[in-house]
């Protein structure tokens, strides 16, 4: 039986076959993992590429200016030959001949026609290469055997016809030797350059990346142990470096902020759900406390319930404007929802002075469970000081409404108006004992103002009276 093939073998299931998933490597696994290291191969490639141009164009370059020198020898040459050459009026060409011309000599051919009438001793090859280049007029050829040697062709005329050449070679060995030189050289200074700007690239990349270093780390401590350090600026620092620093800075202040902002927003569900919790919880003790009629026991369900929603309405309202702080869409009728928290007040808390609504009915920009919770807090300022009566006031105005939140109690001092909405911050009588945690009227005035409204405390001849400013409906 023919065994399977690697190919025919099953696979797992939800798998394909080994050979046929390719292998991705992506870039990390190639470039250097710290930013040195990139820059640093950066600067290599670049200077590896620039030095790689400049030295290619200079052998081309000193190739050029050797393969010039080297015909300029061979016209000056065949020239000093051609002027000892001679063309006689029937055609016949004389060469005379100078004392010591053995330089002259070396190297060169005269030719009448295709017959050659001086010539060298040389090689085979070098001959027949000569040999074709008589009669052709001015040329230049190349032969490799038995060495480099390049040829130059002068023509002789006489009356506008070609009589004679002369042909001069010369060996391109020195020449070559030169370029060869020369290509080692540069190569060796090339590799010589690319190693130097590779480690001064590397050393000067690493003294230039040391403050980020040094941010890194003061950011490692700072998140380690939750400092509120900043970067700050300094003068020493690039200007890159300080622009860094100071975005650094910035984000962590929004971070901050961040944080604040969720402190703060579980203090004010802590504030805003402690009376339903203490409700609940009074309401579950009594019942728990003897046996209970069916009439009580349903009286102390519902007021459960009634919590319960309560807790879960101020979560609901909290929760959407810290997530969506300017957005305040909806509308309500002012004076029903001061009616109604009015009336809760009163059912709520039968032992305090009691709370009146009135007012003209307007419609405003606001839901009723965010206005809720923005006259709650009031409300519960003007219990703990009230002495006989609460009003709650509702008035129209061209852009929007204004609802008054009055008692009669002993008031804020005027230099203390706005500290009141600062969170923490209490200013009632040494003696009045409640347990207020100074977070409400922050609460209220931070909820008006997501809406496009405010809350601020306005002069009154007794109490304290907040006026509460809200968007048209």
């Amino acid at each position: 039986m023919r065994r399977p093939g690697r190919a025919e073998r099953p696979s797992r299931a939800g798998q394909q076959p080994r050979a046929g998933r390719p292998r991705r490597r992506g870039l990390s696994g190639t470039l250097p993992a710290t930013l040195r290291g990139r820059l640093a191969l950066l600067a290599l490639v670049t200077t590896v590429l620039w030095v790689a141009l400049l030295t290619a164009a200079f052998n081309v370059a000193l190739h050029e200016i050797l393969r010039r020198q080297a015909d300029d020898l061979l016209r000056t040459r065949a020239a000093a030959v051609a002027a000892t050459v001679d063309i006689r009026a029937d055609g016949t060409i004389a060469v005379r001949e100078p004392g010591d011309d053995g330089a002259l000599d070396s190297g060169i051919w005269i030719y009448r026609g295709a017959h050659v009438v001086e010539r060298p001793a040389a090689p085979e090859p070098l001959q027949r290469r000569a040999d074709a280049l008589a009669g052709k007029g001015t040329r230049f050829a190349d032969t490799s055997t038995p060495r480099s040697t390049r040829l130059y062709a002068m023509p002789l005329s006489s009356g506008g016809v070609q009589v004679a050449t002369v042909v001069a070679a010369a060996s391109l060995e020195p020449y070559l030797l030169t370029a060869r030189s020369a290509l080692a050289g540069s190569l060796g200074l090339a590799l010589l350059l690319v190693g130097g700007v590779y480690l001064v690239t590397r050393m000067v990349i690493g003294r230039a990346l040391r403050p980020v270093s040094t941010m890194s780390d003061q950011a490692s401590r700072w998140s380690r142990y939750g400092a509120a350090q900043r970067f700050g600026a300094r003068e020493a620092r690039p200007a890159e470096l300080a622009a860094l620093a100071a975005n650094l800075d910035q984000l962590l202040d929004r971070q901050a902020a961040v944080l604040r902002h969720e402190q703060q927003l579980t203090a004010e569900l802590s504030h805003e759900l402690r009376n339903p919790l203490a409700r609940i919880t009074a309401e579950t003790d009594w019942l728990t406390a003897r046996p209970r009629t069916a009439d009580q026991s349903r009286s102390s369900h519902q007021a459960i319930a009634a919590a319960a929603t309560q807790m879960a309405q101020i979560c609901r309202t909290l929760l959407s404007e810290a997530r969506q702080p300017s957005a305040a869409a909806g509308r309500c009728a002012a004076l029903d929802v001061a009616r109604a928290v009015a009336d809760r007040s009163r059912a709520e808390h039968p032992e305090a002075p009691p709370v009146t609504a009135s007012g003209e009915p307007v419609d405003v920009g606001v839901t009723p469970e965010l206005l809720e919770r923005v006259l709650a807090p009031l409300l519960d300022n003007a219990r703990r000081y009230a002495a006989r009566a609460i009003t709650l006031e509702c008035v129209r105005l061209p852009d929007g409404a204004r609802v008054f939140v009055a008692d009669d109690g002993p008031g804020v001092p005027a230099e203390h108006a706005e500290a009141v909405f600062e969170a923490g911050r209490r200013f009632g009588s040494e003696t009045d004992a409640h347990d207020g945690a100074g977070l409400g009227l922050p609460l209220a005035r931070r909820l008006a103002r997501a809406a496009g409204g405010d809350i601020t405390l306005v002069p009154a001849p007794r109490g304290a009276r907040f006026q509460v400013t809200l968007p048209p409906g």
